[in-house]
């Protein structure tokens, strides 16, 4: 028995000590010159003006920006909430300090599918109060209304939705899977009567399928993700009081006779994460620093080297991180960072071994990977 416990308790301890020694901010986030973080300061200058000056292309209106890149879909709609977008902003964080920082840091934006990171975080507390006893576990058993009945739907896992490889079939809240993002070949019915991939064999990025990943988490959790999210992550970090988590207008279900939203993964249809930059960067402080938070494990440190995972069906996509590595990896940056995105120019990039965290808003996209490449030539 002791020489199972003790190596655990002293591996905490010094997880702990490790992190004491480490800067946390407080309400005030300290500042520091950047040479004093062995950071070029010109060079972190350069990458700081490519950010400022490569704005995303699409409408500050974003309701217009998500009817516009959508249009395609059959009955595409908007069914949760909008909110016109700020111009560029974003901080780079060096061993917990900012050491850059440009646009309305305190402005409450959109963050789109920055969101499946924080509902990929609310398995991962799940795992830890041993609500969930695995990834690998079928999700029906957990949640039986009939949400993953028949032949296909019941072999998913846990692991198929959070590294989107489940191919769920279906319909939640009046959205078919089949209409989210169709194949750019064939026509109605050929997406409609597809043949089905067998689960975790086959990546596609589908809201709906994520979505159920949200509402089947609702139903294990039996209390509303944001409220979840708030307690156990948000409010720990120091995080304001200005983020909100919203679902769809139609997106209500009763859970021990209360009713309760189940939560959208992100903006494609409106609502999501609506959140400001600094708090976006304190979420990735958390698990550049393994889930510590000052001197409390908020978050396993098991969960944050998990949600590195690669799909063996596509290995850019982990927990609902992408990775740099495989088809969307990064020229010049490491293969070990990973990161959250979302539409329109939304990023938290984490590199834990630099200590390093990279907060973007409303950059073009196709310009991520050379901002982060300015910046770490920078280091």
């Amino acid at each position: 028995m002791f020489k199972r416990v003790i190596p655990t308790i002293l591996i905490h301890f010094f997880v702990l000590q490790f992190a004491l020694g480490q800067y946390f901010p407080e309400k005030d986030w300290e500042r520091k010159d950047p040479q004093s973080q062995k950071v070029n300061v010109e060079k972190l200058k350069r990458a700081v003006e490519f950010a400022e000056t490569h704005e995303y292309s699409g409408d500050r209106d974003l309701r217009l920006a998500i009817l516009k890149s959508f249009s395609r879909e059959p009955d595409h709609k908007l069914l949760g909430p909008t909110k016109e977008r700020g111009g560029p902003a974003g901080m780079i964080i060096k061993n917990g300090y900012i050491i850059a920082e440009w646009g309305d840091l305190s402005r409450v934006d959109m963050t789109f599918s920055v969101t499946k990171s924080y509902l990929s975080t609310t398995l991962g507390l799940a795992l830890d109060q041993g609500l969930i006893e695995s990834v690998q576990d079928n999700v029906g058993d957990y949640v039986w209304d009939g949400t993953f009945d028949g032949d296909h739907n019941s072999q998913i896992t846990w692991e198929h939705l959070l590294q989107q490889t489940s191919d769920w079939s279906g319909a939640l809240f009046g959205l078919y899977d089949w209409a989210d993002r169709p194949s750019k070949e064939g026509s109605l019915d050929d997406w409609r009567y597809r043949k089905l991939n067998t689960p975790g064999s086959f990546f596609k990025y589908n809201d709906v399928r994520v979505n159920i990943l949200s509402y089947s988490l609702l139903q294990v959790w039996r209390k509303p993700l944001p409220m979840l999210l708030k307690e156990s992550i948000m409010d720990p970090i120091g995080a304001s009081t200005t983020w909100r988590w919203y679902g769809y207008d139609n997106s209500w279900t009763v859970i021990d006779g209360v009713e309760m939203s189940s939560v959208s993964g992100g903006g494609h249809h409106g609502g999501g994460m609506f959140i400001n930059t600094y708090d976006q960067a304190r979420f990735g402080l958390l698990f550049c620093r393994g889930g510590v938070w000052n001197d409390k494990q908020l978050i396993s440190e098991s969960w944050v080297k998990k949600v590195r995972t690669p799909a063996s069906a596509f290995e850019s996509y982990g927990y609902m991180w992408w990775l740099n590595r495989g088809e969307r990896q990064w020229e010049g940056a490491p293969d070990h960072l990973y990161y959250a995105a979302g539409f329109g120019g939304n990023y938290i990039v984490i590199d834990d071994r630099e200590d390093l965290i990279i907060v973007t808003r409303w950059l073009e996209p196709t310009e991520i990977g050379e901002l982060v490449k300015k910046v770490y030539s920078a280091l």
